[in-house]
């Protein structure tokens, strides 16, 4: 994953205080095993940022608290040491007296307030920059009287740019009894301008805050060696690399992958949010809270790798069978040929009376021979040829064994058995609406009051890539809903959406402009200045007849009207059949792993026909869950999941499945089967097809066994010639071969299927060829 980095300190925020920064964005967030390196950019929204040399390392103090945090990034190309002036700069000591006293008249007259201001705004120390460029052009381009004041009024507009917190900087460090290089440059621009020579004084002080915005604008910095107080910045759309609290700033955020959560959650100042959470709106700041080795996501994949180290490696035992048994027969052929002679009275070489001792030999030689057990197997690659014709793909056939032995099958709930996107259940009117007892024309009532805030949201949602947008602009699709136009749209990161509507449809105020707003109920609650009317909505939002197991939003028009949006996860299409054929058919005990609360998972549970259900639950308890009950029970657990929370126990379950095409590269890596189709429909199918494939393991078996003890002993007791045993020895392996192309019939739950199966195909063949021989009578017929 890659991150954008800033080292930077903030100097003399209103507070008088100083503390240092390391911003990081991140883009495109993955989670590998080992992290690589991250890029960073360095800005802090709304904090001045003070430019410093290039030094091995970089510092910076707290000095209000007396706190002092030091930062070692020995991998860095170009490493910044940061001076906090505001105290004594850069030091480790506190604010003398003399700083206090001056920081105290500085913030009197607004001084550290303006030094701060134009810190924080880059592009005015950039048009100084330009007008001071311009100003040193003026003699070759304009007429010499001219020249001169221009060049005085370019130099007055663009010197306090550059010079105030310069100046500002300057004094702190003297004060403080310190001389540095920004005292050294400070000096010379103030002492040019008593010279003389302000044009030359004000462009060196631009150049030197231009060059330190270009030295410190990139470092590289590895993911693993991120800091406890580093302050990252995340984006909408991006992922937290580490656990951590919000700094700045608020949004709302999803933790689906990680728990099974679907709701998603809002974060403002102070709350927590795990390594991973995805940000789906708005910019925060975010300070880490743990290192790479200590957050969440790296104990995700801590507790993955040590589950797959402990995954026992099934080994088929018809290996370890044929080695040992080619060993048998070479043995037990030495000893017919020695010892035939001896034992029985037979020549050594054959006459025309009797077959000699050496003939039999070479014919148990052949017959004997494991070529028939050897294409045993060959039924599991005609098994996963099968599946892969169906998009199920299968990491080696140990994967058929081992689901056969399973007796127990666990699903993760969120974009397993549901499909990860909200569908909107209900639209509820809970306040300022006109009851039914009330109704005038035009009024807005149910249920054409549903219909006009379903309009209003499905306006001010569209083009949103926010779940619930999503969910509100699916649900209008196809319903006849008064046309709404929006202007002034505002997207509030972490609340809401705030517009203003008009429509000229009655209900909707004779097409006045009308102030909607959309989000959270704690957003829309707040937005009633009335005591009174605020407890009212939110004890509508409590005693709302849907209760509160669905995920809520609120649209609120003028302040006036209220209406509730209740939204679930969407159960997959098929998921009750998969369910149930699970349990009756394949005789397998079904459960739900999820991390989703009780009522959301119950709910599904119910529509999709699974009775234990097992909720709330981190990724170490999802795998606790699946060590114990493989335990408990004897047999094998079948795990089927697809988010990085599922990883864990996907790698620690006899067989894991996930769905391919949502499944985070984690879960993909330790699973075992991939469905490559976004449905659970394949479960059942690879259940039955393992349990088909190891019956046919086991008749190929026997089938070879018998053609070799026939063979065998037909040719040690010498009724058959040689060559006779070797067509008997190759029969059976044919035999072998044709049963495991049985393999490739539709998987059943008895041998019983296969046998329609097959009296079903050749009464199809039959018929074929009858209508064939008829059309053929008929054309020989026809000229008669």
């Amino acid at each position: 994953m890659e991150m954008l980095q800033l080292p930077t300190i903030s100097r003399f925020p209103s507070n008088s205080k100083t503390r240092k920064f390391i911003l990081k964005i991140n883009h495109n967030l993955t989670y590998p095993t080992n992290p690589t390196a991250l890029i960073s950019l360095r800005t802090v929204s709304r904090l001045p940022i003070i430019k410093c040399s290039a030094h091995s390392h970089h510092h910076g103090h707290a000095h209000a608290h007396h706190d002092h945090h030091h930062h070692h990034h020995d991998h860095h190309h170009h490493h910044h040491h940061g001076h906090s002036h505001g105290g004594c700069g850069g030091c480790d000591a506190p604010l003398t007296k003399s700083q206090e006293a001056f920081l105290s008249f500085a913030e009197a007259i607004k001084w550290t307030d303006l030094a701060n201001f134009l810190r924080e705004h880059l592009e005015l120390c950039c048009c100084a920059a330009a007008l001071f460029v311009a100003a040193a052009a003026c003699p070759y381009f304009l007429p010499k009287p001219a020249v001169k004041p221009l060049q005085q009024a370019f130099t007055l507009i663009a010197f306090p740019l550059v010079g105030v917190s310069a100046s500002f900087d300057a004094a702190v460090d003297i004060i403080g009894g310190k001389i540095n290089i920004h005292v050294l440059m400070a000096l010379a621009a103030f002492a040019s301008v008593f010279m003389g020579n302000a044009l030359e004084g004000g462009l060196l002080l631009a150049m030197f805050n231009l060059a330190h915005i270009a030295e410190e604008y990139f470092t590289r910095v590895p993911v693993n060696e991120l800091e406890v107080g580093s302050y990252i910045l995340v984006k909408a759309g991006e992922s937290v690399p580490v656990d951590c609290e919000v700094f700045q700033g608020r949004s709302t955020v999803t933790v689906e992958h990680l728990t099974g959560e679907v709701k998603p959650v809002e974060k403002k100042v102070g709350d927590s949010i795990p390594g991973g959470a995805r940000n789906l709106d708005g910019m925060m700041i975010v300070k880490a809270k743990k290192t790479w080795k200590e957050s969440m996501l790296s104990r995700i994949v801590q507790l993955t790798e040590e589950a797959q180290q402990s995954k026992p490696k099934l080994q088929r035992w018809l290996d370890k069978f044929g080695e040992q048994y080619s060993r048998a027969v070479i043995i037990l052929s030495a000893a017919i040929a020695l010892m035939g002679p001896v034992l029985f009275k037979w020549p050594f070489f054959s006459t025309a009376v009797c077959r000699g001792s050496v003939y039999r030999a070479l014919g148990l030689m052949v017959a004997a021979s494991p070529c028939a057990l050897a294409v045993a197997p060959l039924v599991y690659a005609t098994a996963i040829s099968a599946c892969a014709r169906k998009g199920i793909l299968l990491k080696g056939g140990q994967v058929l064994d081992a689901l056969a032995s399973c007796q127990s099958i666990a699903f993760d709930k969120t974009g397993t058995l549901t499909t990860g996107e909200f569908m909107c259940k209900a639209i509820e009117p809970i306040h300022g609406h006109v009851s039914n007892s009330q109704k005038q024309i035009a009024s807005c009532c149910v249920p054409s009051c549903e219909k006009e805030a379903l309009a209003v949201a499905a306006a001010m949602e569209k083009g949103t890539t926010h779940p619930i947008g999503r969910a509100v602009v699916d649900h209008s699709i196809g319903k006849d809903l008064p046309p709404v136009s929006v202007e002034n749209f505002e997207n509030l990161p972490g609340r809401g959406l705030f517009a203003t509507i008009s429509s000229s449809e009655p209900g909707f105020g004779g097409g006045e402009p009308l102030k909607a707003s959309m989000g959270s109920v704690e957003y829309i609650t707040s937005l009633f200045t009335s005591d009174d009317e605020s407890n009212k909505i939110k004890e509508a939002f409590s005693t709302s007849s849907y209760g509160g197991d669905f995920v809520r939003a609120a649209l609120s028009v003028n302040n006036k009207k209220v209406t509730l949006f209740h939204f679930e996860d969407k159960p997959r299409a098929g998921s009750l059949n998969v369910i149930k054929s699970l349990q009756d058919e394949g005789n397998l005990r079904v459960m739900m792993l999820t991390g989703d609360h009780e009522l959301s998972a119950r709910r599904v549970a119910n529509a999709v026909g699974i009775k234990e259900v097992h909720c709330s639950l981190k990724p170490e308890d999802k795998l606790y869950h699946v060590t114990s009950i493989s335990r408990d029970t004897g047999g094998g657990l079948i795990m089927v999941g697809d988010g990085i929370n599922d990883a864990p126990a996907l790698a620690a379950a006899t067989v894991g499945i996930v769905l391919a095409e949502r499944a985070s590269a984690t879960a993909i890596a330790v699973a075992d089967v991939l469905l490559l189709q976004d449905n659970i429909s394949g479960v059942p199918f690879c259940v039955a097809k393992s349990r088909q494939t190891t019956s046919l393991v086991k008749q190929n078996v026997a089938l070879a066994l018998c053609s070799i003890v026939l063979a065998s002993l037909t040719s040690v007791l010498g009724f058959l010639p040689l060559w006779l045993t070797v067509l008997l020895h190759e029969g059976g392996t044919l035999f072998v071969c044709l049963n495991s192309i049985r393999a490739l019939n539709d998987p059943n739950w008895s041998w019983k299927h296969d046998i329609l199966q097959l009296v079903n195909r050749l009464k199809s063949l039959l018929l074929r060829l009858k209508n064939e021989g008829s059309e053929h009578g008929t054309i020989q017929t026809a000229p008669l």
